[in-house]
């Protein structure tokens, strides 16, 4: 069952991130509803690449196709009413979108019974992975590589589920509040990762 509440509440969120990127950059309805579809099944796509899983499974996803069109046309015909509150709320469309397919990214590397690193990678590529290319194609800066932590709550997520520190659904669904959480806070009080400095010395 918790599998595919985190399939429909990712696609969900991350349909409705990518509709709105695209309603910002001016895109028409086919933008708005190509780059939709990229932001929700992208990452996925990535993550099969990744771990072997065909590609092609992706194309039997028709009901979560369906939520993914209806979320996007929906944004695009009430736009107006709700483009001006998207700097308040895209954030946490997209840190609900990040833990629910960070973890579901991981519980199928997990099924597949492969390794800690490759669990968290598929929870990283699953999470963050859609989002980087709705960033690419809308030129933006992707979230992944800005200043505030994003990606390694994905990675954090993928570790708890690999080392199995869960024992039922509710247990799951608790992570998914706490990984969108940590997402949200740390956007709002700017937490940061250590940074480099490398300095050019004549």
């Amino acid at each position: 069952m918790a599998w595919e509440v985190f399939s429909f509440i990712g696609t969900v969120a991350f349909a409705i991130s990518g509709a709105f990127v695209a309603l910002e950059e001016d895109y028409d309805i086919f933008g708005v509803y190509i780059l939709g579809m990229v932001t929700a099944f992208g990452g996925g796509a990535l993550r099969n690449v990744v771990i072997g899983v065909p590609v092609s499974v992706l194309w039997d996803q028709n009901f979560l196709f369906g939520v993914a069109t209806l979320s996007i046309l929906l944004i695009f015909y009430f736009s107006k009413s709700v483009i001006s509150h998207w700097n308040r709320w895209g954030t946490y469309f997209d840190a609900i979108g990040l833990a629910a397919f960070a973890i579901q990214g991981a519980m199928l590397a997990v099924k597949m019974d492969l390794s800690i690193a490759a669990v968290m990678v598929a929870a990283v590529l699953t999470g963050a992975g859609g989002g980087v290319i709705r960033d690419v194609l809308a030129g933006r800066k992707p979230l992944i590589f800005k200043d505030d932590i994003y990606a390694v709550w994905a990675a954090a997520a993928g570790f708890i589920v690999a080392i199995g520190f869960y024992k039922n659904d509710l247990a799951l669904y608790a992570l998914l509040v706490a990984t969108a959480t940590l997402r949200i806070l740390s956007f709002l009080f700017h937490w940061k990762l250590p940074h480099g400095k490398v300095t050019n010395e004549q």
